[in-house]
């Protein structure tokens, strides 16, 4: 198993360099070099380091990381640095103008964009075959079927990533996308979205949400449909993501229930598996991280849909760090999701340990007598257990948490107060500020404060509370901006 993850876009030059330092670390006597050494191979020359630095990452060899990172270079991608409102003197730079508007980049997806694009469609609308799949140009896009597989425009996408990607709502989507599917589009065709090893695929395109809660494709079950009939891998990870734990709800298992029919869970993992090899979850992999989400999250439905096929209760998938690596049945009984613990009790899950009964107490608002050593071990296995409760408005379990020992302005992406605010948990906003947190804590991604996240998802009321405690702070002289 890998000890760590490679870096968003990784680079080769920066491994080789890692290999050189290891083996002159390991010269040298420097114990964390040879502990690694240990660990993985012994290192006497620079192809034994680098066979360490490949197992660190789970590869089997160097040969087996370098030819992963050729993959990531061939197929990343990285729409959301491409510049809007450059010079649009040339046809050229129009048609691309109007792409990069009309489609979804992962970035900041302002839906004021595609208003934008709609003005320049009369212009460009038949300007070549991504042009024409986006406006729904229906026979334009028969007359240039040649072009079905062409990489171009400005991401160097094919066509069929340009329509399933787009917003434009445009007419004629799914009988363009069987045009180009019936002439030799790629059903999985993808991208690496800046290099990350998890393919943002057609099918992800058409099913949207993520951390920005970007909107479905409005044709999305059709085409959906078309793209697995087609031969798209039902196990697309990046879907998995943008429509579980990568969103915020309300949620619905439209896209589980089209995967699970269309076989996700079962096979190799399709062609995107086969290229990134360990560091693409497998088919059970992505059903034990789903039963782990829909049970942290309270989704009966969506348990239920998982447990109808061959899953142990007790996987915890890729382990992926929003979970800490919790079992379903620890955060179904933890938060009080009763009728999803009996569910997996029944299937075999093993009662909780000490740590989680004091979670769970937490979570009812028990403030539970613990020993020190216990509270701490508490919040070393889990420190994200305050942010989990202010995301999802568990006002009564924020002191108990507190009292343990967890920090009420504790930054993970975000600080407790940024979620509840994004959520417009206004009690428990409210209570965080008695409690301590600091409403001008700003976030390391976006610089944003708590205000700044409740605006940024309409969250009127939290805003209002919010700015009356910034003008009675300025009143009271405090200094808060």
């Amino acid at each position: 198993m890998p000890t760590r993850n490679l870096p968003d876009d990784p680079n080769l030059d920066h491994l080789r360099k890692q290999a050189k330092r290891l083996l002159t670390a390991v010269q040298a006597g420097d114990p964390a070099a040879t502990a690694l050494a240990a660990e993985f191979h012994p290192v006497s020359t620079l192809a034994d380091a680098q066979l360490v630095v490949a197992r660190s990452y789970g590869f089997p060899s160097w040969p087996r990381i370098v030819h992963h990172l050729e993959q990531i270079g061939r197929y990343t991608r990285s729409p959301h640095r491409q510049q809007i409102g450059g010079p649009l003197d040339t046809p050229e730079q129009r048609a691309d103008e109007f792409l990069k508007l009309a489609t979804l980049h992962y970035g900041q997806d302002d839906p004021a964009r595609q208003h934008a694009a709609r003005e320049l469609l009369s212009d460009v609308a038949q300007s070549n075959i991504y042009t024409m799949v986006v406006a729904g140009e229906l026979d334009a896009v028969r007359r240039n079927l040649s072009q079905a597989r062409e990489e171009g425009g400005p991401y160097r996408w094919e066509p069929l990533l340009y329509l399933t990607y787009s917003r434009l709502g445009a007419p004629n989507q799914v009988e363009i996308a069987r045009l180009l599917l019936e002439n030799g589009a790629d059903p999985n065709a993808g991208y690496l979205w800046q290099g990350m090893p998890s393919p943002f695929t057609a099918l992800t395109g058409v099913f949207g949400r993520g951390e920005g809660d970007q909107p479905p494709h409005q044709d999305r079950v059709e085409l959906a449909r078309l793209l697995l009939a087609a031969g798209a891998d039902p196990n697309d990870s990046q879907t998995m993501y943008n429509c579980g734990p990568g969103c915020p709800p309300p949620y619905d298992d439209v896209h589980l229930e089209l995967l699970l029919e269309f076989g996700l869970g079962r096979g190799d993992g399709g062609p995107w598996h086969e290229r990134l090899t360990t560091a693409h979850p497998t088919p059970q992999q992505l059903l034990e991280d789903e039963l782990v989400f829909a049970s942290s999250a309270g989704l009966l439905h969506r348990v239920e849909l998982v447990l109808a096929q061959e899953i142990d209760v007790e996987g915890r998938g890729t382990e992926h760090p929003a979970f800490c690596g919790h079992r379903a049945y620890e955060f179904a009984a933890v938060q009080g999701h009763t009728e999803i613990a009996e569910l997996l009790r029944a299937r075999g899950a093993a009662p909780l340990d000490d740590i989680h009964e004091v979670y769970a107490a937490a979570w009812r608002g028990e403030s539970a007598s613990v020993d020190a050593a216990l509270a701490a071990r508490a919040v070393a296995r889990n420190p994200h257990l305050i942010l989990q409760a202010a995301e999802t408005g568990r006002t009564e379990a924020l002191e108990p948490l507190q009292r343990l020992g967890f920090d009420v302005n504790l930054i993970s992406g975000a600080a407790p107060i940024h979620r509840a605010a994004l959520n417009g948990h206004l009690e428990t906003v409210q209570r965080l500020v008695q409690l301590g947190a600091d409403p001008d804590l700003r976030d390391p991604s976006y610089d944003g404060d708590a205000l700044g996240w409740a605006e940024h998802n309409h969250q009127n009321a939290v805003a209002a509370y919010l700015k009356e405690l910034r003008l009675r702070g300025l009143r009271l002289g405090t200094g808060r901006r």
